[in-house]
């Protein structure tokens, strides 16, 4: 898919929906919202974020509401585009022009706006990664006294490359020399590609 730099560009690559996408387009940007292109598709937004956007397929074109979960759906219009995977994204999907209710659209706009000026949203799953210390880095710290203490004062993300470093060692051999060379560097509160992230 090539890329797209203007709303006037995406509507002319979707030229088969083209007088519904700017019907769409018209009601959208009589409100408040500043109209941008994201992933190479139109998107609306509110003090810099995303409310809704513009999509156009093989058989159908609508509009996407990045929080459509919130949204009432009085008019049973919202459809989650992937089921158990998706979950605030909500499309409203026409065929044809002919599907366009102005004022329903319209309801629907100003109500994710709404909603985005009220905070509503679904943050991402941040799930804490969990830090597996392998055998022969266990074995090691539980032996040093001072090792284990600078190894627990590291950051969560230093501990993580150092137990992966040792992890991806397919030999014993290479995790011996591994280790002998991160010791040092544990105890000088190191991460193991700080030097790297300096220059």
């Amino acid at each position: 898919m090539k890329k797209i730099y203007s709303v006037e560009e995406y509507i002319e690559e979707h030229e088969n929906f083209g007088e519904a996408l700017t019907l769409l387009r018209s009601i959208i940007t009589s409100t408040e919202v500043g109209e941008t292109v994201k992933w190479s598709a139109p998107v609306y937004t509110v003090n810099g974020k995303n409310v809704l956007g513009l999509g156009a397929f093989k058989n159908h074109f609508g509009i996407w509401f990045f929080n459509g979960v919130f949204l009432k759906d009085q008019h049973n219009l919202l459809v989650n585009a992937q089921e158990n995977k998706t979950k605030a994204l909500r499309q409203m999907r026409f065929k044809s022009i002919d599907d366009i209710d102005k004022n329903i659209v319209l309801s629907y706009v100003k109500e994710a706006i709404e909603n985005q000026k009220l905070g509503k949203e679904i943050k991402p799953d941040r799930k804490k990664k969990e830090t597996v210390i392998p055998v022969e880095l266990k074995s090691v710290l539980d032996a040093n006294t001072e090792l284990n203490l600078a190894f627990n004062n590291l950051s969560p993300y230093k501990q993580r490359e150092y137990c992966e470093y040792i992890q991806t060692a397919k030999r014993e051999a290479t995790k011996q020399t591994r280790l002998e060379k991160i010791t040092p560097m544990i105890i000088q509160g190191v991460g193991l590609h700080d030097k790297y992230k300096n220059c």
